[in-house]
């Protein structure tokens, strides 16, 4: 028997998160963000899902644009990242590819390439974010210059990143909304994008043409410290337990001996650790589901295996499953008690965690 280490991708819940983007954002181009192996989901997996139903795909590079390409994706494909090397541009021409241009190096880059057809791009613009892209009035003169290069397709697009979204009282927000309208506006510009999860669920005033889901995509909220019960998780991150055993009062637990037995008790021992994506830091507490209910952790998160208090759970067994997030255990409530996101939780998936998908979750 292998390890009993697995996530379950749940494309049911996939497709009814998608439908909530529609809902919220009814008039709106969808671009599925599906960067990073689709936030650990899988990107060929996820693509293949809602590829009928979506409008384009967002991915970091051109190595994960690629990858989408050689699974038969047809859609729209936009490179968040632009490209990296003047190399590139010829692929991205073959591949029909669109490219987001954030600097004045990249811009400078792709007009005086020699390409054999143009290329569809998305200027980034810098309305508060203060990472990539150009200031409105930069934009501006980028978007001119661009109008007249033959290198570069019509129609041009614009796109911003909200800074702080996930904050529904946040000014920040409304000022980037202000900012960037006022471009897109003075531009003419025909399509445009600026809603992120948070954006689209929170801030009406950012779907513009194209809203931009990513988290939600994956059934958690991209509002901190909450779970937005619309939302179905995809994931769901689960193993068997490989050991219980009778410890004694004052028996200590794991590394460092941070848990005492306050009784004499069982212990299960979980198959997965840090080395597969479980947060090192889940506090003493931190809950998972044992046979769907709910028992502490204790002691340390180990590379490869989790302790856990068995007391309400005295009759399980070797070979019981556990539930370490996704129904009925919501990867933001582990991910808040870690000091992280769900994000970085579904991102940090291990290698050795077999992934398989299901239409329903078992």
């Amino acid at each position: 028997m292998t390890r009993p280490t697995n996530a379950i991708i749940n494309t049911s819940a996939l497709q009814a998160n998608l439908q909530q983007v529609k809902n919220h954002a009814p008039q709106q181009k969808i671009m599925a963000v599906v960067k990073a192996n689709a936030y650990g989901h899988g990107a060929a997996r996820v693509a293949n899902a809602i590829a009928n139903d979506v409008d384009a795909f967002a991915v970091c590079c051109l190595e994960e644009a690629m990858q989408l390409r050689d699974i038969n994706i047809s859609q729209p494909i936009v490179i968040l990242e632009g490209f990296f090397h003047p190399e590139e541009l010829p692929i991205i021409v073959k591949q029909d590819l669109q490219i987001v241009i954030s600097t004045a190096h990249q811009f400078k880059q792709l007009i005086k390439a020699k390409l054999e057809q143009p290329i569809n791009i998305w200027i980034k613009v810098d309305t508060g974010m203060h990472r990539l892209g150009f200031t409105p009035k930069e934009a501006v003169s980028i978007y001119q210059l661009a109008e007249q290069n033959a290198n570069i397709a019509e129609p041009i697009r614009l796109m911003s990143h909200l800074a702080c979204a996930d904050d529904l009282n946040s000014d920040i927000t409304e000022q980037q909304i202000k900012l960037f309208s006022t471009l897109v506006e003075h531009l003419k510009v025909e399509e445009a994008s600026l809603a992120n999860s948070a954006g689209i669920l929170g801030w009406p005033e950012t779907h513009f043409n194209w809203v931009r889901p990513g988290i939600m995509l994956y059934g958690a909220s991209p509002f901190p410290d909450s779970v937005n019960k619309e939302l179905q998780p995809v994931m769901q991150l689960q193993s068997q337990l490989i050991s219980v055993k009778r410890c004694y009062k004052g028996d200590t637990i794991g590394y460092g001996a941070t848990w005492t037995c306050p009784q004499t008790m069982p212990v299960g021992v979980v198959a997965i650790g840090y080395a597969d994506g479980y947060p090192r830091h889940a506090p003493i507490g931190t809950p998972v589901l044992v046979n769907d209910k709910r028992v502490p952790l204790i002691g340390r998160v180990s590379m490869d295996m989790i302790t856990v208090d068995l007391r309400n759970q005295p009759n399980a067994r070797v070979g019981d499953p556990v539930l370490l997030w996704g129904k009925d255990l919501p990867a933001e409530e582990i991910a808040s008690l870690s000091g992280t996101i769900a994000y970085e939780l579904f991102c940090n998936l291990g290698g050795r965690v077999k992934k398989g998908s299901f239409a329903k979750l078992l």
